[in-house]
Formats: structure tokens, C-alpha cells, sequence
């Protein structure tokens, strides 16, 4: 693994899809909580895959982003 992205996703333990998911086999994004280098993010319907990882800091700035987005 290098700084930015993930070869098998599916190395890594502990992936969480959002809430607001459904189960309905659409396209969504997991997220990996508490890794030491950054957020890996990686398509769920292709676990094996690779996954990128973002920087904490600017995780936290996407997400601010589209929480702001969602309140206007």
C-alpha cells in the first residue's frame, strides 16, 4: 500500500457504508474508520478492489462540504 491508494480493499477490515444506503444493490461508497494513514474509500460492489485514501483533513472538508450543501 502506498499513501493514496489501496491495492485489495478487501485487506482491510472494518468497512461502513452510510446510513443512508439502501439494500437494493445500488451503486455506494464504503468508508474505512480509524486507519492510521487516512480514510480509504472504495466501491462496495467491488470489495477486492482497490480503494483510495484520502487525507484526514481533507475527508473532513469533503464531508463539511456536502453537509453544508445538504442544509441549503
Amino acid at each position: 500500500m502506498d499513501e493514496c491508494s489501496v491495492a485489495n480493499a478487501a485487506a482491510l477490515s472494518g468497512w461502513r457504508k452510510s446510513s443512508y444506503s439502501g439494500n437494493d444493490g445500488g451503486s455506494c461508497l464504503e468508508v474505512l474508520d480509524s486507519h492510521p494513514v487516512g480514510v480509504p474509500v472504495r466501491d462496495s460492489k467491488v470489495p477486492h478492489g482497490p480503494a483510495v485514501v484520502f487525507p484526514a483533513v481533507a475527508w473532513r472538508a469533503f464531508i463539511g462540504a456536502v453537509k453544508d450543501t445538504a442544509t441549503v
